[in-house]
């Protein structure tokens, strides 16, 4: 394989695939009220304790993300075209941050300074496991000796089939994010209402529906699956995130594998800078489907 593939600390891919499959993480960064420390959201070789983190945030916490250090980034793409290949990113979804503009800017800069080599840009529109899912994706399509071109595109056509089905606990942490009001943050605490959302084509998070009751919303996921997964469900690879309910996580993958057949169902931490949004609780469903 000729070409590198990058992509953000937002893919929450599990560290023994990030080896495996050699890839390039950029992390996204964030900051703890109170502190002037810039955190890395992914750290290379280091399986960092996210429990502790969920920890910090239900004991009221607050923290404020940002995009990567842009001059890593740049130190990261010029040491991989320095070795003569070529490089397709994988960015995170555009609807929810500002990063893939930035690396996509500092792609076509660079473009210019190596015309000879190749500098790819996707805009995944997903999130999670969803861009972890896709990128999951390409590395088997590269494996299988399909050139940069070939892989880009098969992610830009089949980016818009990835579902993203997940749930929260608390709503006060989408409405700090401004995803829901005050007001239906308060009531839905009150009613034990949980909204079930999703990923749209824009690469927004959209309320769906909204169920009363923790376990509801966690078979919600997985009939949503039922309704719109590509057949056959029971050759999916399946990608579950969650922050930091293991129990529920594994409660969703149970049933996924029961219904449907699914023999690998990879589960991982939702990462700190996508966790400071949706708060502990959340757990997310990724899978190939007809339509988002």
């Amino acid at each position: 394989m000729n070409f590198e593939i990058v992509t953000d600390s937002s893919c929450n891919l599990i560290e023994d695939m990030i080896d495996d499959f050699g890839l390039h993480i950029l992390p996204l960064t964030f900051m703890v009220d109170g502190e002037d420390k810039v955190y890395q959201s992914y750290l290379k070789g280091e399986r960092t304790d996210l429990k502790q983190f969920y920890t910090m945030m239900r004991e009221g916490k607050v923290f404020k993300t940002s995009l990567p250090n842009l001059a890593d980034a740049e130190s990261l793409f010029r040491e991989i075209l320095a070795e003569g290949k070529d490089i397709l990113y994988l960015g995170f979804s555009s609807g929810l941050s500002g990063t893939y503009q930035a690396i996509e800017l500092l792609a076509k800069q660079l473009q210019e300074e190596y015309p000879h080599q190749k500098i790819y840009s996707v805009d995944t529109l997903a999130a999670s496991g969803g861009q972890g899912l896709l990128v999951w994706y390409a590395v088997q399509h590269a494996r299988a000796g399909e050139s940069i071109e070939q892989v880009r595109d098969w992610v830009e056509e089949n980016k818009l089939h990835l579902a993203h089905w997940f749930t929260v606990d608390d709503l006060m942490f989408l409405f700090r994010g401004g995803r829901v009001s005050k007001t239906a943050a308060w009531a839905g605490t009150l009613l034990n209402i949980k909204p079930v959302l999703h990923v749209d084509d824009e690469g927004h998070l959209i309320p769906m529906e909204k169920v009363r009751g923790r376990k509801k919303s966690l078979n919600a996921l997985v009939d949503h699956m039922a309704s719109s997964a590509n057949k056959p469900i029971s050759d999916q690879m399946v990608f579950i995130t969650h922050g930091d309910c293991a129990e529920d996580a594994e409660y969703v993958a149970s049933l996924v594998k029961e219904r449907f057949g699914v023999r690998e169902v990879v589960i991982n931490y939702v990462d700190p800078v996508i966790g400071a949004h949706s708060g502990p609780g959340t757990m997310a469903l990724f899978f190939l489907a007809d339509k988002r």
